[in-house]
């Protein structure tokens, strides 16, 4: 079953899909009016069965749990929460370690952040 990875943020989302076990990261998608459009397109696109949402503490955690009940009732697929607590950090580490340019970090770091948290699930 392949599956998604969603880092929620209020300016970018950061994807990731594994399909057959391995995982990769996908662009992040701008959180705007179209996100659950495109991220319903990438469900069908990557046949995917199940979403697995990075999920903190705090403020963030809320705006979360609000964008998980709009994608609830766009998709019929189990969605689970998988804690996140320094997925950026480890996605920074996964970056610096993979010699990236410092001009790509911020289209990058989200999806890099939703492979972690993918790995931590599956």
């Amino acid at each position: 079953m392949n599956s998604l990875a969603i880092d929620y943020g209020t300016k970018r989302i950061g994807l990731a899909i594994a399909v057959n076990g391995i995982i990769s990261p996908i662009p992040p998608q701008k959180n705007d009016s179209n996100i659950y459009h495109n991220i319903i397109k990438i469900i069908k696109d990557q046949n995917i069965g199940k979403i697995y949402i990075g999920l903190c503490e705090g403020k963030i955690a809320q705006k979360t749990k609000e964008f998980v009940k709009g994608l609830l009732a766009v998709v019929e697929l189990d969605i689970e929460f998988v804690e996140e607590a320094v997925s950026t950090i480890e996605a920074d580490e996964i970056y610096k370690d993979n010699k990236k340019s410092k001009k790509k970090y911020k289209s990058l770091i989200d999806s890099i952040s939703a492979a972690v948290i993918l790995r931590r699930a599956i």
